[in-house]
């Protein structure tokens, strides 16, 4: 991929629920390892829930995809903080703007241990705003259809559900930005 400038402008500190400041901040292709880290760690369950497939580690092609990104088309976040003297990932949330131009599809995960915390309406939070920002006026996504607890959050959100009888196992949910 063509070398995109860092947004280092949208790096932020964010305060968790619990009291714990996070840095948001833009990933990068260095994020590789932190990355991989972060996805290893997720339970079974919400590495199928984010990845809707079973797998213990990505592939390095779909690491590459995930963090080499363009801040264009492709936007993620993560979000980190020190623990034992280095940086740790305890979420990520993407969008990928659609062929059309105007939408994007969003996707967002949140380690086991952090779930509850605040950072995945942080993260969120952040990624619309990035999108309206861009000119994006719609943003929507696809959650799996036992996945309740991202389903009330997507609503919290202002996301509205919609059911494909064709595909019984996912929800799209959209929302205009």
């Amino acid at each position: 991929m063509a070398m995109a400038r860092y947004p280092a402008e949208l790096v932020r500190k964010r305060t968790l629920f619990d009291g714990s400041e996070v840095t948001i901040r833009p990933i990068n292709a260095d994020d590789a390892s932190i990355e991989a880290d972060f996805v290893r760690h997720l339970s079974p369950e919400s590495r199928y829930s984010r990845f809707m497939v079973t797998l213990n580690e990505l592939p390095t092609t779909k690491l590459r995809y995930l963090t080499d990104v363009d801040y264009d088309k492709h936007m993620a976040f993560v979000a980190t903080l020190p623990q034992d003297g280095k940086e740790t990932e305890i979420g990520v949330a993407r969008y990928i703007v659609d062929p059309n131009g105007a939408s994007c599809e969003f996707a967002v995960a949140v380690g086991d241990a952090w779930q509850g915390s605040g950072v995945a309406g942080i993260l969120m939070a952040t990624l619309m705003d990035t999108a309206r920002a861009r000119g994006l006026t719609s943003m929507e996504g696809i959650i799996l259809a036992t996945n309740h607890r991202m389903l009330k959050f997507a609503r919290q959100l202002g996301f509205t559900p919609h059911r494909d009888w064709d595909e019984p196992d996912t929800v799209h949910v959209a929302r205009p930005l």
